[in-house]
C-alpha cells in the first residue's frame, strides 16, 4: 500500500500506478495557527507492507513533521513493515561538523526517522553518499541520471555536450554522457595571475555546440547563471539546464532564463514549475527489486 504525503501526492500516485498497488487515502489540513492535522482514512492490515512517499523540502519543518505524523499513526495501527521514500531528504546537506558544537542536521534527522519504526529509507541523489552511514537501517541512494538521460534522448534532436558546473558534479555529467554516448566536461577555475582567475571548460570546446548543464541541486541559481555566461562567451549554441532537485529559491528560474538558458528542467522529487521529469519508474523499479 502506498501513502503519499502532502509534498509528494502526485509522485506517490505515479509510483502506485507503476507498481499496480493501492494508494491509501490520507486527510491533511493546516489549522489557523499553522499546526497540522492528519488522518489515515483507509484500513491497513498489520501485516501489510506500507510505502510512505514524502519529500521533505521547503517547508522542511512542516513536511518533516507530517512524515513523522504518518509514521507514528502507522505504528499505532501496528504496521511493522514500513519503507519511507523521501526523494528529496531535507536537512541532509550537513553530514559533518564544520565548526565546534554545531548541529549535524543530517545525523539528527537520521535519529528521528529511525525512532519511527522505519525498516528502509529510499532517497534520490543525496547530497553526499556518506549520509547513508548515519543510519542503522538500509538506506538506498538512487540516481535520477538514467531518467534524465532518457528524457534528453527523447527530446533533443542533437546529442549535447553534458557539462558539470564544477568538478563536484562531474560524476553526474559522466553518468548521463555514458548513457547517451556523448562528450562531457566540467568548468574549472584557472588562476592566470595572483589577481586574475579564468573559468573555462576543462577538456573540450563548446563552440558551436549544444550544451546541457547538470547538477544535483539548484537553489539560488548563482552557479548556473555563472556557467551559462561562460558557455555563451565560449560560443555555445544553446544551453539547457537540468537538475535532480529543483529547490529554486529567490527567483532562481527567472535569473537562469535571463542569463540565456534555453530551458530549465528538474525532476519531481520536489514540486516546482520546472518538475518535468518523473522519477516514479526509478522508485518503482527499485521497490520491485527488494
Amino acid at each position: 500500500m502506498i501513502i503519499g504525503g502532502s509534498a509528494s501526492q502526485a509522485l506517490a500516485s505515479q509510483v502506485a500506478m507503476e507498481l499496480d498497488d493501492k494508494l491509501c487515502s490520507v486527510e491533511t489540513k493546516k489549522f489557523p495557527d499553522g499546526e497540522r492535522y492528519l488522518r489515515i482514512k483507509d484500513e491497513i492490515p498489520e501485516d501489510e507492507k506500507v510505502i510512505v512517499v514524502q519529500s521533505t523540502g521547503y517547508p522542511q519543518d512542516e513536511n518533516m513533521m507530517e512524515l513523522f505524523f504518518i509514521l507514528d499513526t502507522l505504528n499505532d495501527m501496528n504496521v511493522t513493515d514500513i519503507t519511507v521514500v523521501s526523494p528529496y531528504l531535507g536537512y541532509s546537506r550537513q553530514e559533518r561538523r564544520f565548526k565546534e558544537v554545531e548541529c549535524i542536521s543530517a545525523k539528527a534527522t537520521a535519529k528521528l526517522i529511525q525512532t519511527m519504526g522505519v525498516k528502509r529509507l529510499i532517497s534520490i541523489n543525496l547530497h553526499e553518499q556518506s549520509i547513508c552511514d548515519l543510519y542503522d537501517i538500509p538506506v538506498d541512494n538512487l540516481s535520477a541520471m538514467p531518467t534524465i538521460a532518457e528524457h534528453i534522448k527523447n527530446t533533443f534532436d542533437v546529442k549535447p555536450v553534458i557539462l558539470a558546473p564544477d568538478k563536484g558534479a562531474i560524476n553526474f555529467a559522466k553518468e548521463i554522457a555514458m548513457i547517451l554516448d556523448t562528450d562531457y566536461d566540467y568548468l574549472e577555475k584557472v588562476r592566470l595571475s595572483p589577481e586574475v582567475v579564468e573559468t573555462k571548460t576543462k577538456n573540450i570546446s563548446v563552440k558551436d555546440k549544444n550544451v546541457v548543464i547538470i547538477d544535483d541541486i539548484i537553489s539560488t541559481g548563482g552557479t548556473i547563471v555563472n556557467a551559462i555566461n561562460i558557455l555563451k562567451e565560449q560560443g555555445a549554441v544553446a544551453v539547457d539546464v537540468f537538475c535532480v532537485h529543483p529547490v529554486l529559491v529567490n527567483d532562481a528560474v527567472l535569473k537562469i532564463n535571463a542569463a540565456g538558458a534555453h530551458s530549465v528542467q528538474g525532476t519531481n522529487t520536489l514540486k516546482s514549475d520546472v518538475s518535468f521529469v518523473s522519477v516514479a519508474k526509478t522508485i518503482a523499479n527499485h521497490l520491485k527489486s527488494l
